[in-house]
């Protein structure tokens, strides 16, 4: 019984390090630095949460920056990429991911969102390739926790942090 009890203890506990990780990424660094500039962070701070977004999340910072401003701009309006007022509540809750995915495609709303943010050496070369980013996360998980419990740890950080 303990083996079977300590490797799912383990996993566990590394799910939730990393949710929560890439849910402080999202808060302090996406959210309050990046999108409202609320909050100043010193560069090396502000790569390793880009590290951490790109490894956790995939996500571009650019684009998420630029759909939550056109969020901001049209809250509960036409125009709001993911309004649950307009989308539907189980839409936007069980489905952001896919409002997000469609709104962030459009090169016009990062142009016109985050027209502050350029690329720089780091986003052309690494965390503009978020699906690379998540599967080496992927791939850490499963040299850590074991191939099974590696994708059951990375399956329930995807559905944790949605």
């Amino acid at each position: 019984m303990e083996d079977r009890v300590a490797p799912l203890l383990v996993a566990l506990l590394v799910t939730a390090a990393v949710t929560q990780v890439a849910v402080f990424s999202t808060t302090i660094y996406l959210h309050r630095a990046a999108t409202h500039r609320s909050l100043v962070l010193n560069p090396v701070v502000e790569w390793v949460f880009r590290f951490f977004i790109w490894m956790t999340t995939g996500i571009v910072p650019r684009q998420w920056v630029a759909v939550h401003r056109k969020h901001h701009a049209f809250s509960d309006e036409e125009g709001d990429p993911h309004s649950p007022h307009l989308e539907g509540f189980w839409s936007v809750q069980l489905g952001n991911f896919f409002h997000y995915v469609r709104a962030a495609r459009d090169p016009e709303v990062v142009a016109t969102y985050a027209k502050d943010l350029q690329p720089d050496f780091w986003d052309r070369w690494v965390f503009d390739k978020g699906t690379v980013g998540v599967l080496i996360g992927i791939v850490g998980l499963c040299q850590v926790l074991g191939v099974g419990w590696g994708l059951a740890a990375a399956f329930t950080h995807g559905l944790l942090y949605v």
